[in-house]
């Protein structure tokens, strides 16, 4: 009886249930079949620790055949865009993930302009999609815009150098710019915390817009607002990066010997790279995919839709001045033909006035 009586219960959900709560599995399946992309630049000068940080990040070796200039090839170098592809499977998630590099990039005598190199690679990815987006084949585009540039500041200075500021105020309103304060295992904790405040207060002094972590929704959990509150206030991100394992304790791990101590990259006490890794990766990946595809790329595509729109106004205004120049060229020609045929008659008017005379 109560099997009987459950089985009606069941009947009548069913007959309640139309379906539609599955679509996230539905959505779920198809993205996953399908695959993610994240395209992310780096950009800071020489001897910063880029390429180690970016090996440590993604467990990969992207730079084992880089070759790097001497002093005197530095003198006149220009920036570079050299591109990394690799594909990461973790747990049947495939990721296709794009680190383009920029060496040379405020490494000459004169860094004038240094970063424009960057700015119209930006630009040139916006583009592309843009033709993609308006042609007739828009099943298969591949978004190979910039989500995310990780700018390098020198923990050597103070506070933000001019290079930096113009550099990140030409690049923050096309890319999300996280700020990184490289070579942290330079510094003693105090020196962190002031450079950090330091570098926040020439951020906000510049007028320079920094990735802005999403709010929390007021139905979040107290740990994740915890989190989320930390990772605000770690920005600069204090990062030490190592490819190399190392044994302390009877323990391996990444990390640093100096002759006075270890430093562990994954040791929250000793640098902001857990902090880094979780926001690129587990926690913020998606929204800085967002945050380019509805800011950063809309703004891009509204500016190219008001050019064409400009460039077609003015078309249609050169093409009426040339058809009112035209018709003036026309009237001004009709009028002068006019002019010249009542010179004639008025001449021939004369001659047989004259002609009247004489034979009287």
């Amino acid at each position: 009886k109560d099997r009987k009586g459950n089985t009606q219960g069941q009947e009548d959900q069913d007959k309640e249930y139309v379906g539609f709560a599955t679509l996230p599995n539905q959505v779920h399946r198809k993205t996953v079949k399908k695959g993610f992309t994240f395209t992310l630049i780096v950009a800071g000068e020489s001897g910063l620790g880029k390429s180690t940080l970016i090996n440590s990040l993604f467990l990969t070796d992207l730079y084992k055949d880089r070759k790097v200039p001497n002093a005197e090839e530095r003198i006149n170098q220009t920036v570079d865009i050299v591109k990394h592809t690799i594909s990461i499977e973790e747990k049947g998630i495939k990721l296709r993930l794009s680190i383009i590099d920029t060496p040379g990039f405020g490494d000459a005598v004169n860094n004038t302009e240094s970063w424009k190199q960057i700015e119209d690679y930006i630009d040139q990815q916006f583009e592309q999609y843009f033709r993609d987006e308006s042609g007739l084949n828009r099943r298969n585009i591949q978004d190979n815009r910039v989500h995310c540039c990780l700018y390098f500041i020198s923990p050597f200075g103070h506070g933000l150098r001019p290079l930096d500021v113009e550099c990140m105020k030409a690049l923050h309103e096309k890319v999300n710019i996280v700020p990184i304060l490289a070579k942290a295992d330079s510094l003693t904790q105090a020196e962190v915390f002031r450079k950090k405040m330091k570098i926040r207060e020439d951020i906000k002094h510049f007028g320079i817009n920094v990735y802005q972590f999403p709010e929390c929704d007021s139905d979040e959990d107290e740990d994740f607002k915890k989190q989320d509150q930390i990772l605000k206030d770690s920005i600069p991100f204090a990062v030490i990066g190592s490819n190399v394992q190392v044994e302390s304790k009877g323990r391996k791990f990444r990390g640093r010997i100096y002759p006075w101590g270890v430093v562990e990259v994954e040791n929250p006490a000793h640098s902001d790279f857990l902090l880094l890794r979780n926001m690129l990766v587990r926690t913020h990946m998606q929204d800085l995919k967002d945050v380019t595809r509805e800011t950063h790329y809309e703004n891009y595509r509204a500016q190219c839709i008001q050019n064409m729109t400009r460039m077609v106004v003015q078309e249609r205004k050169r093409r009426k001045m040339k058809r009112y120049t035209s018709l003036t060229h026309s009237v001004i020609s009709s009028l002068t033909k006019l002019r010249r045929m009542q010179e004639v008659l008025e001449r021939i008017q004369e001659q047989m006035q004259h002609s009247q005379r004489g034979g009287y």
